[in-house]
Order: C-alpha cells, then structure tokens, then sequence
C-alpha cells in the first residue's frame, strides 16, 4: 500500500510540474527524470528509515544485510538528486540502472522464496508485474537523462554521434 501511495504522490507532483510550467517539465523526458529521481529519493528515505523492513528480502547470501540496505538507500538518494542535475545525470542515470539489475535478486528471493512483508503484497499480481517491469527500470533510468534514445531516434546529429558516454542533451 505504502508503494501505491508513493507512486500516486510522485504522479501527482510531477503532473503538478507539467501543469506549472515548471523548468525540467517541459518535455516527457524531464518529468520522466523527475518522477525517477522523486521515486528513488522516496525509497532511499524509506531504506534509511526502516531499513528493518527490507531485512526480510535480502537473499541469506548477503553479507552484513543491515549495511547493505542502508547504502542501497544512499545509493538511490544520490542516484535521485544526480538525475537533476545536468551536470551529473548522465553518470547518475547509468549508476541507477546498474543499481536496479544489483538489486535485482532481491527481488527474485522476495518473489520465489515468499518472503512476507508487512505492508508489501505477496502474491504475484503484484510479484509478477514487479519483476517484468524491471527492465523497464533500467531503461527508464538510461533514457530520462539521455544516456540512450532507444526506442526513439534523435535526428539531431550532435547527439547521433556521441555514444554512451558523450554530452547530454539540453535540457528540454
């Protein structure tokens, strides 16, 4: 329930944006970088402030669970906030997809081990649709900030030619 709510709120304040002309929502691509960076900044504080409830998930394999939890929510906190800034949300975007396929098997145990967390459902209506939406992730978290256009082609040569790692588009 508390992802429902997180998710609606992200949506609302980013239509808010969008509706106020705000800078950095003028384009899809802005409000997509915001509605990730405001997403994960959301989890990163829920990870540092009952980082007790994503125990349950982490696979046994997992040394010191405690501490990874707590740097996964540093982790997306910086990822979040280095997505708004132009300088950094190229480097930001690529961290945070590398971040969402390393936590991936967090989210096979949780599924496949049925793992019981409060609050958190635990059927696969709500596993199944998790773990196909994220590659979905990775790909919005390469996209938002302009890493890649796929599946959309930028006609514009200066970004045609400039690969992974090249300059970041304008912000829109």
């Amino acid at each position: 329930m508390i992802v429902f709510i997180l998710l609606v709120m992200i949506g609302g304040l980013v239509a808010l944006g969008a509706l106020l002309r705000l800078p950095g929502f003028n384009s899809v691509r802005g409000r997509m970088r915001w509605g990730m960076a405001l997403l994960y900044i959301g989890f990163g504080v829920a990870h540092l402030t009952v980082s007790h409830r994503f125990l349950p998930i982490m696979p046994p394999q997992i040394p010191m669970p405690e501490q990874v939890v707590l740097f996964t929510g540093v982790c997306e906190i910086l990822g979040g906030i280095g997505l708004l800034q132009p300088a950094t949300r190229r480097w930001a975007g690529i961290a945070l997809a590398i971040y969402a396929v390393c936590v991936f098997p967090a989210n096979l145990y949780h599924a496949f081990a049925h793992v019981d967390v409060p609050g958190i459902p635990n059927g696969w209506w709500y596993h199944g649709p998790r773990l196909l939406l994220q590659p979905v992730f990775v790909w919005w978290a390469l996209f938002s900030p302009g890493v890649i256009n796929w599946p959309f082609d930028d006609p514009r040569p200066e970004f045609a030619q400039k690969g992974l790692l090249g300059a970041a588009p304008p912000e829109e």
